[in-house]
């Protein structure tokens, strides 16, 4: 069996606007569980940092979705870069997709989320309309979601960058509403955009030992 994930095109259709997300779902050989990714303002599901963390997840044996939030003409709106609402009911979408379709119903699902995509996932979380096992959140906009921390049951893990000081504390803040079961790294000598060499592989190994630790539901 090939060690590489098997990549498949994807089309989700919400049907609040009725349109139509496109996505690719990245399945590893006996994959143990699977993670959605909610990409933050100005990105899309080719981002190349979140893309980069998916891999490692891959290589641990997990499965992965990236996916747009938003259609091309949405996201030349800076508006809805920013209505968490929506981008939550997006990230729904996914998640419901993820439990209905046959390669990844049976698996534990987790969402990791950058920027205001981590406040969306933070968000749906909250909701609990589907079972959130574990979340991250990368350099996230916790403050977006505020009113829902309280309400996030699933193990949070957020990774902050050690000199984007606004972020780090905004995710102190955070972590005191999401309780105990939730956790805070710092990458040492990181920018917001964890572009120093070593820091996007320290967020990738923080990922991979939270799901890998957290996606335990039955299969």
């Amino acid at each position: 069996m090939s060690p590489y994930p098997t990549a498949i095109s994807v089309s989700i259709v919400t049907d609040d606007t009725a349109v139509t997300l496109d996505g690719v779902l990245d399945i590893p050989p006996d994959p143990t569980g699977v993670v959605i990714f909610a990409h933050g303002r100005g990105s899309n599901r080719m981002s190349p940092r979140n893309i980069n963390v998916a891999r490692q997840l891959n290589a641990a044996g997990i499965a992965t979705l990236l996916f747009d939030l938003l259609t091309d003409a949405e996201a030349s709106s800076p508006h809805h870069g920013q209505d968490i609402a929506l981008l939550a009911n997006r990230v729904q979408h996914a998640l419901d997709w993820t439990a209905i379709n046959t390669q990844t119903a049976p698996l534990p699902k987790g969402l990791f989320g950058a920027g205001t995509g981590a406040a969306a996932a933070l968000e749906t979380a909250a909701r609990g309309w589907g079972r959130v096992e574990a979340l991250v959140a990368r350099g996230g906009y916790p403050d977006l979601a505020q009113a829902a921390l309280p309400r996030v049951s699933a193990p949070t893990l957020q990774i902050v960058a050690e000199l984007d000081r606004d972020m780090l504390d905004m995710g102190r803040m955070a972590k005191a509403m999401l309780g105990r079961d939730s956790a805070l790294r710092v990458v040492p000598g990181a920018s917001a955009l964890f572009e120093e060499p070593g820091a996007l592989d320290m967020v990738a190994r923080h990922s991979v030992e939270w799901f890998t630790t957290h996606l335990r539901g039955t299969r």
